[in-house]
């Protein structure tokens, strides 16, 4: 009926000299009644708050953009604002009432009486605002949001010289400051929704949007509650993109799975020292971009080794509003895919992997760890899956001289790669060092089965011959000091110019494969117990840098690019701103937090927080080979760390007695800061 009546009326006017306002006219009409009636199903009793907030906002929006009646625009505000009340969403209550506040101006007008509001001034009003949506950010949790508002009002407070108000508000403001500090928060996942078919309501039809879940939601939680929402929707059980049957269907589809927030660059992330529980609200707020991944296989499936052919399909999604904000989703404004060859994806996990590592490590020399069981899971499925395959696969896939050859254009990324390699295992070395210092005696078995899997890690971590060359750089950790990594001696040039590896055989740690496995073991546990055991009565554990036990580790790092944005004030996406496991099959997408820590997709990281290095040195792999002279094994020294920047040979390096003589020259007091490079 609705349709016929808008069919007759395009052609009643199409001979007139007002075709072209009328067509406007009866176009927008027709949107306005295309919401109402949306908003009228949704408000039957029965329905879900999740159905009533979206028709409502999208009936908001049409009236402030396309209708510009801003009376109806306010009314409209607040029964969202009451909606989310009632649904407990405070950070979008906050959001929602802050569209009406931003109406409002300091000044003494007179306002008349409106919906629950008196006769006021402006300026009381809008100070009423104020103070409503500070609560309800600070239900929400959102309080960094709510010291932005704290210090909006006190500087009204200020000009008015009203200092007992004043006090109220910085008391207010410094109680905000310490909740971010000792109260936890949780980091919500977020889905993306695709609504598919005719069957849905105007404002989801056809229109895919990320959702921000609930606290402690995961998928199957968040897929269980939408399907309870559309009781008659088919859920969809792939990540492809829907053909036009599916959007022409008279029929509802569900296409529901996690995505990734990618925070903007913003300097609180990069900076160091700063404390995890204040990094993680800009990690998950004020996200415009989101991302999924979905693995695929590229040419020939090669069954011993699967990540010489996996690919990953990676989709970039960014929305109209940012998260949070005034309803707990929004539409995808615009996608991005690319494609991220094997290499690119084996450089990003284990990027990935070792920030992650990097991170617990710190909360558990500072403290902020109260329980130890992260840091134990995750050193536990980084080493498991080394020992049992993991980063030795990438050895076999991209250090081999066929892949070498056929893809010169991948020379630097090789490079990186290894580099990564060895530098995750100087950090699980470093790791197992605050591990052994804070693990409770029920755990120690388990502790020492990883010590003695990471010698049999070491041990396995050859690398087959290619031209790059290593440098030294210092690994920083965010609460930490620097971990300098060592060179070797220079590897030796070939006729092109390029460095090479002067051997046949694949490269292992220096003496590690002089050893059986049970004196693996014992010098594993031996030496990571001299790491700690020199402080046991203090703290000096966070500031040593454990031993490498009889290797050498060297790694180059990328400098992270320019941050230009700070945190909180000059963050775009927040309106309060106005100043202005491994995967084994195809077409699957996982959560990124139910992956397990040895899967190949751990959840990605923005390249914005990889952590800043400094090039200051050259040279090849550690290496001992058993075929070298005495001689020329002589020559192989190494810097250790807490050599003070001595030499040492390397078949005779001995941390025990290495230990005491440095505290005798009183090394503890004067850390190194520099490692040389080394010449043969």
């Amino acid at each position: 009926m609705k349709m016929h009546s808008t069919e007759s009326l395009l052609k009643k006017i199409e001979r007139e000299t007002w075709r072209e306002s009328g067509v406007s006219l009866i176009a927008t009409v027709t949107r306005l009644m295309e919401r109402l009636l949306d908003y009228r199903d949704c408000m039957k009793m029965g329905e879900v708050d999740g159905k009533k907030i979206g028709c409502t906002v999208s009936l908001l929006n049409f009236y402030k953009t396309e209708l510009n009646k801003e009376e109806m625009y306010i009314r409209y505000i607040h029964k969202l604002y009451d909606l989310h009340l009632k649904a407990q969403n405070f950070t979008e209550a906050a959001y929602t009432l802050l569209l009406y506040d931003e109406l409002l101006e300091w000044s003494d007008r007179p306002l008349r009486e409106f919906l629950t509001y008196p006769m006021q001034t402006e300026w009381q009003r809008k100070e009423h605002l104020h103070l409503t949506i500070i609560q309800n950010f600070d239900r929400g949790k959102c309080w960094e949001n709510g010291i932005i508002l704290c210090r909006k009002i006190a500087e009204q407070y200020e000009s008015y010289y009203d200092y007992r108000n004043l006090s109220k508000m910085r008391m207010m403001e410094a109680s905000l400051y310490d909740k971010i500090m000792d109260q936890q928060r949780l980091e919500p996942e977020f889905f993306r929704v695709g609504f598919y078919g005719k069957k849905f309501p105007f404002f989801l039809r056809n229109k895919e949007f990320v959702c921000r879940g609930h606290d402690y939601e995961r998928l199957e939680a968040f897929q269980q509650r939408m399907l309870n929402e559309f009781p008659h929707a088919i859920a969809m059980q792939h990540a492809n993109q829907p053909d036009e049957t599916i959007f022409q269907a008279e029929a509802q589809y569900l296409q529901i799975y996690a995505v990734t927030p990618i925070p903007e660059s913003q300097e609180v992330l990069q900076r160091e020292g700063v404390p995890d529980n204040i990094k993680s609200f800009y990690k998950v707020n004020h996200i415009w971009k989101f991302r999924y991944d979905r693995p695929f296989h590229k040419g020939t499936k090669d069954k011993e080794n699967e990540f010489k052919s996996l690919w990953v399909e990676r989709t970039s999604l960014y929305l109209v509003q940012s998260l949070p904000g005034i309803s707990r989703w929004f539409e995808v404004e615009k996608r991005e895919v690319v494609e991220m060859s094997p290499l690119e994806n084996a450089i990003e996990v284990l990027e990935n992997k070792n920030q992650q590592l990097k991170t617990l490590i710190s909360q558990c020399q500072t403290r902020q760890m109260q329980n130890i069981n992260p840091l134990t899971m995750c050193l536990n499925g980084v080493i498991d899956a080394a020992v049992n395959g993991g980063v030795s696969r990438y050895q076999e896939a991209f250090f081999v001289k066929e892949y070498i050859l056929s893809h010169p254009e991948d020379g630097e990324k090789i490079a990186r790669l290894r580099e990564l390699m060895l530098e995750q295992a100087q950090i699980l070395e470093f790791g197992l060092a605050v591990h052994e210092k804070f693990v409770p005696q029920d755990m120690r078995p388990l502790h020492k089965k990883l010590v003695d899997q990471f010698f049999v890690m070491k041990s396995s971590l050859g690398i087959q011959e290619f031209s790059a060359c290593m440098q030294a750089s210092p690994i920083h950790f965010p609460n930490g000091s620097p971990r300098v990594c060592r060179n070797s001696a220079p590897a030796s040039v070939s006729p092109d110019g390029t460095r090479v590896i002067p051997r046949r055989s694949p490269l292992s740690y220096p003496a590690v494969n002089r050893y059986s496995s049970s004196s693996l073991s014992s010098q594993a546990s031996a030496e990571v117990s001299n790491i700690t055991g020199q402080s046991e009565s203090s703290d000096e554990v966070f500031n040593m840098q454990p031993s490498p036990s009889t290797s050498s580790l060297s790694s180059t790092h990328s400098a992270s690019p320019n941050v230009t944005s700070s945190a909180p004030s000059s963050a775009r996406a927040s309106p309060l701103l106005s100043d202005k496991h491994k995967h084994s099959r195809e077409n699957s997408c996982l959560s990124p937090r139910e992956r397990p820590c040895s899967a190949i997709y751990p959840t990605p990281v923005e390249p914005s927080q990889r952590m800043l290095f400094n090039h200051i040195g050259d040279g090849a792999l550690p290496r001992s080979d058993p075929n070298l002279s005495a001689p020329e094994k002589g020559l192989c020294a190494v810097f250790h760390p807490l050599s003070g920047g001595v030499p040492l040979p390397r078949t005779h390096l001995q941390l025990p007695r290495l230990v005491g003589q440095l505290q005798q020259r009183d090394f503890f007091s004067e850390p190194v800061q520099h490692v040389g490079n080394l010449r043969v």
